[in-house]
């Protein structure tokens, strides 16, 4: 068997999380994150938040990187005043993050963005964020499913070219897309629900749904495949 690429996911970071008789500060994540690097052919291993100026040397470790959803992006970081309906900043996350992506992209490392991690995507190369829309969140704490469909000619439609029925929980999507970013998948509303970057700038894609709550692995399967 040939070795597996290792893929670095983003992780949260939570004050006071219990678990058995413990109540710790925790670095954790969904474990269907994990478990869908694993079903793609990946070795996962996470990433918790550290100090920015050491992204570069964990990404140079890695040879595929997730960033994965979370809280709201601090909208500090494009410029807006804070809509009340934005949920409170994960400092350290937004920092650490957002240094993992420069670090991919300066690199060439294969990356993925998942839900936040396309909205971060978004706003480190200058672009911003719609901070409140109805219809993509409609249960508090469930996943919903809506159509998205490809748009032809892309990375994203390569891997999945037909329209599919995707996982999704979100209140915040792209305003203004980001430098070179081009827009591979849309809902039925208009949203923009998939980026990337033109191919000679690397394997660099965005999905705005949450592909490790669906069976469909295509997506990771195309990070991991750049990444091996």
């Amino acid at each position: 068997m040939s070795e597996r690429p290792l893929i670095g996911v983003s992780t949260y970071l939570e004050a006071g999380t219990r678990w058995g008789v413990w109540e710790l500060d925790a670095a954790l994540l969904p474990a269907a994150y994990p478990r869908l690097v694993q079903r793609a052919g990946g070795l996962a291993c996470m990433l918790p938040p550290d100090e920015p100026e050491l992204a570069a040397a964990a990404v140079a470790r890695l040879d595929g990187l997730v960033v994965a959803g979370g809280p709201d992006v601090d909208p500090v970081h494009y410029g807006a005043d804070r809509d009340p309906r934005t949920g409170p900043p994960a400092l350290a996350r937004d920092a650490w993050e957002l240094a993992l992506i420069e670090a991919a992209l300066a690199s060439g490392t294969p990356l993925l963005g998942i839900c936040r991690g396309m909205q971060l995507l978004n706003v480190a190369l200058g672009g911003t964020l719609v901070q409140h829309m109805e219809g993509h969140a409609e249960v508090v704490g469930v996943f919903g499913t809506h159509p998205v469909k490809p748009v032809p000619g892309t990375r994203y439609a390569s891997l999945v070219p037909e329209a599919t029925s995707v996982p999704a929980y979100h209140h915040q999507c792209v305003s203004r897309l980001g430098r070179d970013l081009i827009p591979s998948a849309h809902a039925e509303d208009g949203t923009v629900e998939a980026v990337e970057l033109p191919a000679d700038r690397g394997w660099v894609v965005g999905v705005q749904w949450h592909p490790e709550m669906g069976k469909d692995a295509r997506v990771m399967e195309g990070l991991v495949g750049a990444a091996s």
